[in-house]
């Protein structure tokens, strides 16, 4: 008789527990649905797909998601922009060798298939100076990006260091005329 006591008090427990978690659940989102709502499975590891890039750089901007951190190459007229872009432990300026620091936990390096200079004139597409924030770029009160630091052009390409919060998983989305990174706020399942 004990048995059929205990187990019925187990069973009237658990079921009160459920019937607490199902209002819990309905009354606000835990922390495990908002991970599961910003799937990205993305990783860390570099990605690229460079090829050579003549149509010049015209803007760099980024923006605020749920989930994620964006920054937006603009190539207008570049059609498929090629690109590099891994984790650095520290941000070099190709071809010199030159230390550009950088702010943050971890570092992106960004290298987007397109000058910031018009190859035939040789004048400016892009004002970025190097090793200074990138122009126009305000990441204040981001979630994931801290910095951002021009790097320079050369050879067709330019160099960017992105400061993010810590080594965190990013995707790179190929679009016409443009590169878009997303960095994501966490890790999730």
């Amino acid at each position: 008789m004990r048995r059929i006591g205990a187990a019925v008090a187990a069973l009237t427990l658990a079921g009160g527990l459920l019937a607490a978690g199902a209002v819990t659940a309905g009354a606000a989102p835990s922390a495990t649905a908002s991970a599961s709502a910003c799937p990205t499975g993305w990783g860390s590891g570099a990605k690229g797909g460079f090829t050579a890039g003549a149509v010049p750089l015209k803007n760099i901007r980024t923006g605020q998601h749920d989930c994620y951190d964006r920054i937006v190459f603009d190539v207008p007229g570049g059609g498929t922009v090629g690109y590099s872009v891994h984790y650095v432990d520290k941000l070099y300026q190709d071809p010199s060798g030159a230390y550009i620091p950088v702010s943050g936990g971890a570092i992106i390096e960004i290298r987007v298939a397109a000058p910031s200079y018009d190859p035939e004139s040789g004048q400016p597409t892009y004002p970025g100076r190097v090793a200074k924030p990138l122009p126009g770029v305000n990441i204040s009160g981001y979630r994931t990006f801290r910095d951002t630091r021009f790097a320079g052009s050369f050879e067709g390409d330019t160099q960017i260091g992105l400061g993010v919060r810590a080594r965190l998983p990013f995707r790179v989305i190929q679009l016409p005329d443009r590169l878009v990174v997303d960095v994501a706020h966490r890790w999730t399942a």
